[in-house]
């Protein structure tokens, strides 16, 4: 049986946009990268000309309060991945060089659908060398004030399973369950934004954070309404949104996950958490190359009809 091939991009592409936190405007270009080269930030534009590359994992995770950030302040770091890489994950993107010239990648509306469409508009192209996956092989999990976030065996691809419980009726107990594909990804994930409540705003202003923060990229809520005048896009946008988050964090294992994801009150914290804990145990994982009808996650063949597709890319 055939393995699945790996997946880059078919050429450059490109965004502007703010960083949600330092408010300061950033360019990033999305570039095709070598095969089991992973995910890749060229930070650019550091005192004295630096440049400084850092690999998409979760042992370059630096911080996780308000967003994941990788690398780190004295000699190099990018923030807010997590939307970007929940792109890349859902559309099955297994190998790109992103440069950046700034510290954070831009928030653009909040979700990640302005990054697929960066994609759609260059298309992708299969590699010459097989997929590999990460095999979850025995329950891994770990807790913390009453949330917690597992990874448990589940050979069929990646199914995230995420829990919600916040003390406002605006948001109260949601679930959002699925078994990732592009399709799926485009569908019900992709345009999630994400939220953040009034009460907090100036005391993260008085902290030098959502200096970029406005409702053109956030689902903002008061104390009985949501503010923005467009609304919700989805009645649960909120537990999407932390759905597309908990997927762009855990592209941070470097290959997509053959995992069943269970999270109540995660976050980006927990979300990494978990990886480490997998990591940290030998015998609860195992690098595999998975045939094509076994890893539904990223089939080449579900990715998108509309995209053209390049000669292999070596």
């Amino acid at each position: 049986m055939a393995f699945q091939k790996q997946v880059t991009l078919r050429d450059r592409t490109e965004l502007t946009g703010i960083g949600v936190h330092s408010g300061a405007p950033v360019r990033i270009s999305l570039n095709p990268a070598d095969a089991n080269t992973g995910v890749t930030f060229l930070r650019t534009g550091l005192d004295g000309g630096r440049e400084r590359l850092i690999e998409a994992r979760h042992t370059a995770v630096s911080a996780t309060e308000l967003c994941t950030i990788i690398g780190d302040t004295q000699s190099g770091s990018v923030a807010t991945i997590e939307h970007l890489m929940s792109a890349l994950s859902g559309l099955g993107v297994d190998n790109v060089h992103v440069e950046i010239d700034g510290p954070e990648v831009p928030i653009m509306d909040g979700s990640a659908a302005p990054f697929v469409e960066a994609i759609d508009r260059v298309g992708l192209a299969r590699q010459a060398a097989g997929r590999r996956y990460i095999k979850v092989l025995k329950p891994v999990r770990v807790e913390h004030n009453g949330a917690f976030a597992e990874l448990r065996p589940f050979a069929r691809g990646f199914r995230l399973d995420i829990e919600i419980d916040f003390p406002t009726p605006l948001i109260g107990r949601q679930k959002r369950s699925l078994d990732l594909d592009p399709t799926v990804f485009r569908r019900d994930i992709a345009r999630a934004r994400t939220f953040g409540f009034m009460k907090d705003v100036e005391k993260l202003w008085k902290a030098g954070l959502a200096l970029g923060a406005s409702l053109d990229n956030t689902v903002a809520l008061g104390d009985d309404r949501v503010i923005n005048p467009e609304g919700l896009r989805f009645a649960d946008e909120f537990v999407r949104h932390k759905t597309l988050d908990a997927i762009g964090d855990l592209a941070l294992a470097g290959v997509p996950l053959l995992a069943h994801y269970r999270s109540y009150r995660g976050g980006h914290r927990m979300n990494v958490a978990v990886l480490q804990a997998l990591f940290a145990d030998a015998s609860a994982f195992a690098v595999v190359e998975a045939p094509r009808r076994e890893a539904a996650h990223a089939d080449v063949a579900a990715l998108a009809p509309a995209l053209a597709y390049a000669a292999d890319h070596h």
